[in-house]
């Protein structure tokens, strides 16, 4: 399984970039993804995750800003970023757990060791 996550860059506060995560060896239709973001000198945490029965998660700071949505067809995920803040800036990574269905609950999807494979980080960057 091989995720590769892409569409960051450089954007103003208040403007919007969506990231793809696509996947070769894994049918997203029937896995949870998730996408962490990780800042300069902080752990790589959580931000939001779409379970394989079609439930999606966010952290509180993003609610309302950030959507994550999943296509079947082209086997990708997308987090729609709008009304992006300084504070968004990361490197962001989209992650999917070992096992396809399996987890879906929100707990398990802000851990880290829910997931078994990584995509390499795109970078976000937020000027204000």
């Amino acid at each position: 399984v091989q995720l590769q996550a892409s569409g960051g860059g450089l954007v103003q506060a208040g403007g919007s970039l969506r990231l793809t995560c696509a996947a070769t060896g894994r049918t997203f239709s029937s896995s949870t993804v998730s996408w962490f973001r990780q800042a300069p000198g902080k752990e790589r945490t959580f931000v939001a995750g779409i379970s394989w029965n079609g439930h999606n998660y966010y952290i509180a700071s993003v609610t309302g800003r950030f959507t994550i949505s999943r296509d079947n067809h082209l086997n990708a995920v997308y987090l729609e970023m709008d009304n992006l803040k300084p504070e968004d800036t990361a490197v962001y990574y989209c992650a999917t757990p070992a096992s396809i269905f399996g987890v879906s609950d929100e707990n398990s999807l802000r851990k880290l060791l829910t997931y078994g494979y990584w995509g390499r980080g795109t970078l976000v960057t937020v000027s204000s």
